[in-house]
């Protein structure tokens, strides 16, 4: 069969005409097909979260139950920051939020309990129990200890993932866990409450003492993020665009100094008016040792009276006193021996030795 000439250079010509634009609506189709497997990878990213926070939920209950009386509390603190979306209704909602409470089992009712404010490390995290044992030592003790999962932790899903608010809110969630407990249990003692926290918690616990001291009697305060700006000049563009999502700030450093030196524990050190110690490790592959050190010159350079160690290498990098090591765990009785000065815990360690058989069951 023959094709006539001029009929086939029409055709020619129509199919060049109208080529663009059937490529450009397949392509279409195929970017809605990806970005639509994307959110799916995404949401099933958050579910895997969720199914994970669940299962070790049940191990705090195996591993604190025979010491502590476990509870896992829901609480509102302030609204989000900014919007979930434009003209969103509910702005203005109280964010809610998940706690962990443990409170020893040999209580008094009667009594009067210092309590711990525990917030944990990572921001898109969660209280784990990587935390176990050093709950146990503070429960060991007769401490009360309340830690917020505040937002922007991870398990809860993607809503609350994407209500971070690094250095800002957040800290309304841990002091509102602080005040939950002294209004809700009448053994828990106002006037001795401490914060502590290692890493992001370590940040929340110098936030806490700087922002809302007159609420605590003293902090500790390991590797903690300090100042936002030295922070982003020393870790790659992953670390810039978690603050530059569309739901957390938005901006870049560069174009909002004063939002990121807000969120940063340098700009409240003139604030310090309660007892405070801070560590560092030279070798945190982490939170480098320059970002600690500049907090701790800038408390200096205050006239500020608080505590530090400067570890030189010491085994473990970023976890050096959070591992469960004989030289990790020695470290965190001077921790405890710290805060044991100004929180006068009913039953304080005699020695290092005492602890690690309250965390671990044997020395």
């Amino acid at each position: 069969m023959r094709i006539n000439a001029n009929l086939l250079a029409c055709m020619t010509i129509a199919f060049a005409m109208n080529a663009p634009m059937l490529f450009s609506q397949e392509k279409t189709e195929m970017e809605k097909k990806i970005e639509s497997i994307d959110r799916k990878i995404t949401n099933y990213d958050h579910r895997f979260d969720m199914l994970e926070k669940q299962i070790d939920d049940l191990m705090w209950w195996q591993r604190l139950g025979d010491l502590a009386y476990v509870d896992k509390v829901r609480l509102t603190s302030t609204p989000r920051w900014k919007p979930q979306y434009p003209d969103d209704p509910f702005a203005g909602n109280k964010m809610q939020f998940y706690c962990y409470v443990f409170i020893p089992k040999e209580i008094d009712e009667s009594g009067k309990y210092p309590l711990i404010v525990l917030p944990h490390s990572g921001v898109h995290a969660n209280f784990s129990t990587y935390y176990a044992h050093i709950v146990r030592e503070f429960v060991a003790q007769g401490y009360v200890v309340v830690s917020a999962e505040y937002r922007g932790s991870t398990g809860y899903g993607k809503d609350f993932y994407e209500s971070i608010d690094y250095g800002g809110r957040e800290n309304d969630d841990v002091l509102e866990s602080r005040n939950y407990m002294i209004q809700n249990y009448s053994f828990v003692d106002s006037t001795r409450v401490g914060v502590v926290g290692w890493s992001h918690g370590g940040m929340i616990a110098l936030m806490q003492i700087l922002q809302h001291g007159d609420n605590y009697q003293c902090a500790f305060a390991g590797v903690p993020v300090s100042d936002l700006a030295n922070r982003l000049s020393t870790h790659d563009k992953s670390y810039s665009d978690l603050f530059e999502a569309d739901y957390h700030i938005g901006q870049s450093l560069k174009e909002n100094p004063e939002e990121y030196a807000r969120r940063s524990p340098t700009h409240y050190a003139k604030n310090l008016n309660k007892p405070l110690l801070i560590h560092t490790n030279t070798n945190d592959n982490d939170v480098y040792v320059g970002e600690v050190k500049l907090m701790i010159d800038t408390l200096l350079k205050e006239n500020k009276q608080f505590e530090y160690k400067i570890f030189q290498n010491a085994s473990g990098g970023h976890g050096f006193d959070r591992i469960d090591s004989k030289e990790a765990t020695d470290i965190r009785f001077t921790i405890h021996k710290f805060l044991g000065r100004y929180l006068d815990p009913p039953k304080p360690f005699r020695s290092a030795a005492d602890m690690r058989k309250a965390a671990y069951g044997f020395n």
